[in-house]
């Protein structure tokens, strides 16, 4: 909306408009308690407040009309309190949690107000000015009310970013909390509740999303996605990792909500006690994403990646595990050793079956059979027994090759 533009008027016709206004001040409260009850009776938002939230209405209405009458009557201002009158409703409104709208519709209301009470005056000929010079008041009127806009919504919403940056903040902490293991503590996890607006019994959930580089982007807009299906979450940076508090959603709803944000290595970890376990759902679900390829655009939940978790989590047994199950196939030529790994691979994938096998690779079933030979006597183990066939599928896993067609 355009500003209202006055027209520069004769300090005569000036000094007549101010009369005019000045005529109101013994009637400044009166005027204002007619706009508070106009707004307690019209608008639902005021009438539904605590009786002591309209009570700062009142007192500031009251403040806000005594002081706009003096500001048109031309009483000097020195210290420029009306303007401070504003940025302070600005501020304290963004505080109390006012719509923007509900404090810019209060002011319309009240500038039309005193115009009213203006015109009565004149009307009544408690005043006498003419019917032009009303007009020249009126649009000085307006023309002030756009400058009170401008202060207040400005001084509004440097509130409400400081507000939402304090609340981010402290939410933040509390999410680092509950990475340190401070769940566990019934006062803190109790805090981080009311902070996190989650309830007692909610199901709890980490993503965590190991970044390769400061610049990397491993999931995307994860909380709008989510908030756009009525879902809490909450998401913060530690460690080289960006990962998230989810609430109320299984492991699979996850996943599936999230499979479009994912542009890394993801994973997923529900936390069984609660927010008391937060902490092991973090470790576990950074290892189940750390357990995919460098490079991978994959979401994993932590069940569907159990045995290299375990192996992540034991990082000196790896060179044992091995060297004593497919150490000597890797120690083959390296053309031999590519051939029979995939074999072991498909094998272990299709539960010995050389058949299932051969069709998974596009070969002959006695080809398999051949290579699976081969590989127990090289390896010294027997793919016919449960124990060596855990090994292997493990050695497989330790030396990064898989055996199930994952990587």
């Amino acid at each position: 909306m355009d500003a209202v533009r006055v027209p520069t008027l004769e300090p005569a016709m000036e000094r007549e408009i101010e009369r005019a206004w000045a005529s109101l001040l013994g009637q400044a409260d009166a005027i204002a308690d007619d706009i508070t009850l106009t707004l307690l009776a019209r608008d639902p938002y005021w009438s539904e407040q605590r009786p002591d939230r309209q009570a700062d209405l009142r007192s500031s209405t009251r403040e806000h009309i005594r002081r706009g009458i003096q500001t048109m009557a031309g009483v000097p201002d020195p210290d420029q309190r009306a303007i401070d009158v504003w940025r302070e409703t600005g501020r304290l409104r963004a505080r109390q949690g006012v719509p923007m709208d509900r404090v810019l519709s209060a002011y319309t209301l009240g500038t039309r107000t005193l115009w009213e009470a203006l015109l009565r005056q004149g009307w009544d000929h408690e005043v006498e000015i003419g019917e032009h010079l009303l007009l020249f008041a009126g649009q000085k009127l307006w023309a002030a009310l756009d400058v009170q806009n401008a202060i207040l919504v400005e001084s509004y919403r440097r509130e409400s970013t400081r507000l939402q940056r304090r609340d981010l903040q402290r939410q933040q902490s509390f999410l680092d909390g509950l990475v340190e293991g401070r769940g566990a503590d019934p006062e803190f996890a109790r805090e981080a509740r009311e902070e996190l607006g989650l309830g007692a019994d909610d199901a709890i959930l980490c993503v965590v999303a190991p970044f390769l580089d400061p610049l990397d982007e491993p999931l995307r807009a994860p909380e709008d996605r989510l908030e756009r299906g009525g879902v809490v979450s909450h998401w913060h940076v530690r460690g080289g990792n960006y990962f998230g508090l989810v609430s109320r959603l299984s492991v699979q709803e996850v996943c599936d909500q999230l499979a479009p944000c994912v542009a890394g290595r993801v994973g997923v970890a529900a936390c069984a006690d609660g927010l008391a376990g937060f902490a092991t759902a973090y470790q576990l679900a950074s290892r189940a994403a750390e357990s995919l390829p460098r490079g991978a655009h994959r979401l994993v939940a932590l069940a569907d990646r159990l045995p290299e978790v375990l192996l992540a989590g034991s990082p000196e047994v790896v060179p044992v595990l091995v060297a004593s199950t497919v150490g000597p196939l890797l120690a083959q030529p390296p053309s031999l050793a590519d051939t029979l790994l995939e074999t072991l691979a498909a094998l272990l994938a299709h539960d010995g079956s050389p058949t299932h096998a051969a069709q998974a690779l596009y070969c002959h079933r006695n080809t398999v059979i051949y290579r699976m030979k081969q590989i127990e006597s090289i390896t010294g183990r027997s793919l016919a027994d449960a124990h060596d066939k855990f090994e292997l599928m493990l050695g497989l896993l330790a030396a990064g090759r898989g055996y199930d067609g994952r990587s």
